[in-house]
């Protein structure tokens, strides 16, 4: 009875990431700024901006990480890549410290200036190429990898969101993990699909065996569940759609 609790838990989980992957594409709210959201939105005149605000996001909420390309060319008064190119590691440095756009400025302006000059030096400025020529999921999980300040959850969140988000054609989406914030981490447990005390990594781990050919399918239908009912305190199960499957209760 425990296996066919976890296995309808699972299937409504898949199916309602399979539906969110298959829904026609729609301009995405990113920062809920649409003046900063059209420009994050144009992968092909503007990729550079996706790909910076990946870098950006982390140690603050995604809404804020997400600005600073947009800030940064507000300064600068140039949005293409070229002006970007152009500032040094000072200036950078300078517009984060007087904007005070992150809680660890040196840090977050380091990895930008870096950013920009492997967008440079390995794409030939254009952004884009980290997926255009090659729609392995695989190879662009890898390619943002080697960004610095990047790790296996904004890697995974980037791909992902280019396959699932931008409707991108993309292979291999087995190489694509769940990025495990605490929402889902909540949702996870709860669902018994992971120990009270278990890790990011056992996170990761259990999506993978739960649905080895695309284990990010758990990713947005878990957050949203953590967010919207499935709250540290008081959670509304009553309004959660796999309340019956769920664990705790």
């Amino acid at each position: 009875m425990e296996n066919q609790t976890d296995n309808l838990a699972v299937k409504l989980l898949v199916q309602k990431g399979m539906e969110i992957l298959e829904s026609p594409y729609q301009p995405l709210n990113f920062t809920k700024d649409p003046a900063i959201d059209k420009y994050l939105n144009d992968l092909e005149n503007y990729p550079h901006f996706f790909v910076l605000a990946c870098v950006m996001d982390r140690q603050m909420p995604a809404e804020r990480a997400w600005k600073i390309p947009f800030f940064i060319a507000q300064e600068i008064d140039d949005f293409n890549f070229k002006g970007f190119s152009k500032m040094s590691l000072n200036e950078i440095q300078q517009i984060f410290f007087n904007k005070s756009f992150h809680r660890f400025n040196k840090i977050m302006a380091g990895y930008f200036y870096k950013a920009v000059q492997k967008i440079e030096k390995d794409y030939k400025g254009d952004a884009s190429q980290i997926w255009k020529d090659n729609m392995s999921c695989g190879i662009i999980f890898e390619r943002f990898l080697q960004f610095e300040g990047v790790g296996i959850k904004i890697a995974s969140m980037a791909t992902n969101c280019l396959l699932r988000e931008f409707k991108l054609p993309l292979k291999d989406k087995s190489w694509i993990d769940i990025s495990p914030d605490v929402h889902i981490r909540r949702v996870f447990k709860r669902l018994g699909f992971v120990q009270n005390n278990s890790s990011v990594e056992e996170v990761i781990f259990a999506a993978r065996k739960l649905n080895p050919s695309y284990p990010g399918v758990f990713d947005l239908p878990s957050w949203e569940i953590g967010q919207k009912w499935c709250h540290p305190n008081n959670p509304e199960c009553q309004n959660c759609y796999i309340t019956e499957y769920c664990k705790k209760n």
